[in-house]
């Protein structure tokens, strides 16, 4: 608590510092001094910068005054765990002199844990973990920056980083310490530094073919490879997440994507890897919806919930809700309007669960999936910025919604980039799909063909477990359609 409260006072704007000593006071059967210290944090934040706390601290708020279960221990909660982590903790201090370099490894222990509560949590970890990374490398000890840059294994279930310039500082570093290290031996610390590469180099775009591979996914490659010969379960699961983050070079590959959380739920349930095995079945998940196959999905999102409930990882429900409505979605399961508010409800476990790299623009896109795929136009009532990293997509079908937009719709679609390699690169291409079909853009359906005929068979954009627009093999037949009717025009 001392140090948290001395984080506070040293960086009294950044809002996840006061919701993490709110959180542990709360979790120490402080429930009053956890509602004053947020009631300190709005005020100071009024006062001085004129502005409201965010969701983040808001939410965390609403849930101390009802007690939510995933807060964790609270005031009705035994202090056990409280007295054993705090004369730990206390005799860790005593025992480590400070400025010690294990402090460091230690460090990255705690963030891992950390990383896992999610909203505050999760930010905090993110940010720490880019601070150990660069202050192991100032140290000069390039063993000691693999073991710190690498002991960061948090599971990652989404294709598209929270924040690129701290997923870029951690890829520079992973890469400057691989060179480092001496080039004979220390194959476990390469695997490591190349996963964090793997990982978080994610959702590049995904390119006109295989050969040759990414940056990304020969780091991956070169994890697995490394990993399966040292015959490390803990560091093959790592190495399998960072796969799994590389496989999206092109669409069509839920089968592979399938094996990797297959594997992973095997591996994991027999060493114990609890994280890992909640990854295996929130990928299998993703993938069994991206082949229809909705009833090995269901049993997926169940394992991953009961698994959650029993080890305290909040955010995997947000997966398994969001999963649900996609399910609703896919299988006509109710009304439009019925399906988009199970939506916007599902999109209220995002409010300050700390994935902006997921939340950004998903209501919006998913409102639009259901939209397109049910033949209608795109809503006219979004502002350009809530479309968030999905706006090149989406803005050719609101300027065609609005009537007046033709020319200039077309003229966006010419400028359109390949989607991201990730989970939602076969929606994105059937929305360009739908914008071109409608401005008769011969271009952009030649190249969207090329894309999506891989993933024939496929549902687009349910791999992502969260949206879709529909049997990518109708999406074909559309561009058929299209293209055969610009020909016999042209004739």
């Amino acid at each position: 608590m001392p140090v948290l409260d001395a984080h506070v006072a040293d960086h009294p704007w950044r809002e996840h510092a006061w919701g993490l000593l709110a959180l542990a006071l709360y979790r120490c059967g402080r429930q009053g001094d956890a509602l004053a210290v947020l009631r300190r944090a709005r005020a100071l934040l009024a006062e001085h910068l004129g502005v409201d706390p965010g969701p983040g601290l808001r939410r965390l708020e609403h849930d101390i005054l009802d007690q939510s279960p995933h807060l964790g221990q609270g005031p009705a909660a035994g202090g056990t765990a409280d007295r054993v982590w705090a004369g730990a903790s206390a005799a860790y201090d005593r025992a480590v002199a400070s400025g010690a370099r294990v402090r460091l490894e230690s460090t990255v222990g705690l963030l891992r844990g950390l990383a896992v509560t999610g909203g505050p949590g999760l930010l905090a970890a993110r940010e720490h973990r880019v601070a150990a990374a660069l202050a192991a490398e100032e140290l000069g000890d390039p063993e000691l920056a693999a073991r710190v840059i690498g002991a960061y294994d948090v599971p990652a279930i989404w294709t598209r980083v929270d924040d690129p310039a701290q997923a870029a500082r951690i890829v520079a570093a992973a890469g400057r310490t691989l060179a480092a290290l001496p080039p004979d031996g220390h194959d476990a610390a390469r695997a490591r530094l190349l996963a964090t590469i793997a990982l978080e180099s994610r959702g590049t775009p995904a390119g006109p073919g295989t050969d040759p591979p990414s940056h990304g996914r020969r780091a991956a490659l070169d994890a697995e490879r490394l990993a399966r010969a040292l015959d490390d379960p803990a560091l093959l699961a790592f190495a399998l997440n960072g796969l799994f983050m590389q496989s999206f070079h092109r669409t069509g590959l839920a089968p592979d994507r399938d094996a990797i959380g297959a594997e992973l739920v095997a591996l994991a349930a027999r060493q114990g890897l609890v994280t890992y095995e909640v990854l295996g079945h929130l990928i299998r998940c993703q993938a069994r919806s991206a082949l229809g196959d909705f009833p090995a999905a269901d049993g997926h999102a169940q394992s991953a919930d009961a698994l959650a409930e029993r080890n305290e990882l909040p955010l995997v429900t947000v997966f398994t809700r969001w999963y649900r409505v996609l399910r609703r979605a896919a299988t006509g399961a109710g009304t439009l309007e019925g399906t988009a508010a199970a939506y916007r409800r599902a999109a209220r476990d995002l409010d300050g669960a700390g994935m902006p790299g997921l939340e950004h623009g998903l209501l919006p896109l998913a409102l639009l999936s259901l939209r397109v795929s049910r033949g209608l136009p795109a809503p006219t009532d979004v502002e350009d910025a809530a479309w968030g990293p999905y706006a090149p997509w989406a803005r050719p079908l609101v300027l065609l919604a609005r009537g007046d937009g033709r020319d200039r719709a077309r003229t966006a679609l010419r400028a359109l980039p390949d989607p991201p390699g990730d989970l939602l690169t076969e929606a994105m291409w059937c929305l360009a799909v739908r914008a071109a079909v409608d401005t008769e853009d011969r271009p952009t359906l030649l190249r969207a063909r090329a894309a999506l005929t891989p993933a024939t068979g496929e549902l687009a954009g349910a791999g992502s477990g969260l949206l879709t627009l529909g049997p990518v093999d109708v999406w074909l037949d559309v561009i058929a359609t299209a293209l055969g009717s610009a020909d016999g025009d042209r004739r």
